[in-house]
């Protein structure tokens, strides 16, 4: 408490205290207590791919509907409201404001945001690489290019290159970052892999199992618990904090599983598919 005094300023003291709070719940395991599922479908829909979701503080949920080029809103009982089409398709996205999203498609990162229960485009950022992974944390913005991983200010200007995979094999997608900014995490994809990052991009851990394959989505929550969504082996694997060891299999479902979230509104876990829905499980 004596540190704490000494701190200049209430957003400090908050930042410190959260700091705590996700340091001491980064590794508790997720107990799952129930599911149901819900379908993501609009009328003249083809088969809707969920590649990624995100929870604003509202309880409001987005998704990536990639196969239908689609961005979907959702409200706090998972039902549809309305939608937004983009020039391709969608990869992945990333909270920026309480009521804004930026999301990647083809080598643009498209700004889109909630007003009134509809989506409304905005901005965009144009790039010179591809763009599949986002991840955002106080003004910095995180794109990975498939075998890179960039840091750029949110007006689109490079920061730093943080991490290249020179493997002619490697192909890296989902990226998050923990809630204290100190550790990345990326997806590799077609190598099976997690890599765990520091700031300033040297490899902290790369993790591997039978488990996770072709892991697609990698999510944290608030607390700093990391989940990755394996697409091949269907599973959605909770990993230790450091990126070095599975701590519990969440989900496995033979309906194909591209994304996940943690929905702290709700303490649930939501998992997006490739047929049509969403599942949405109940965190003990």
């Amino acid at each position: 408490m004596q540190y704490l005094s000494q701190l200049s300023g209430l957003g400090k003291i908050e930042h410190y205290a959260q700091s705590l709070i996700a340091v001491g719940n980064a590794d508790r395991i997720i107990r799952i207590d129930g599911k149901s599922e819900n379908n993501v479908s609009f009328q003249g829909d083809s088969i809707c791919t969920i590649l990624d979701i995100c929870v604003l503080p509202s309880g409001q949920v987005l998704v990536v509907d990639q196969n239908n080029k689609k961005v979907k809103l959702l409200n706090q009982q998972y039902l549809l409201l309305s939608h937004c089409s983009v020039s391709g398709k969608p990869q992945y996205m990333c909270q920026i404001t309480p009521s804004e999203v930026g999301v990647t498609v083809g080598s643009e990162v498209q700004f889109i945001k909630v007003n009134n229960n509809q989506l409304v485009k905005d901005r965009k950022l144009k790039f010179q690489h591809g763009c599949y992974g986002i991840a955002s944390h106080q003004g910095d913005l995180f794109v990975t290019s498939g075998t890179e991983l960039y840091n750029y200010s949110l007006d689109g200007k490079l920061v730093s290159k943080l991490h290249e995979n020179k493997s002619v094999t490697g192909r890296e997608r989902s990226c998050a970052v923990s809630p204290t900014g100190d550790k990345l995490y990326i997806t590799n994809y077609n190598q099976d892999k997690l890599l765990t990052l520091a700031r300033d991009g040297s490899v902290l851990s790369i993790f591997t199992d039978p488990e996770l394959g072709c892991p697609a989505c990698v999510h944290v929550t608030p607390a700093g618990q990391v989940l990755v969504c394996g697409w091949k082996s269907n599973t959605i694997l909770q990993i230790d904090s450091k990126g070095s060891r599975s701590l519990a299999t969440l989900a496995t479902k033979r309906d194909g599983l591209w994304s996940v979230c943690y929905n702290s509104n709700t303490d649930s876990i939501i998992v997006g598919t490739i047929i049509n829905k969403i599942l949405v499980y109940k965190v003990k």
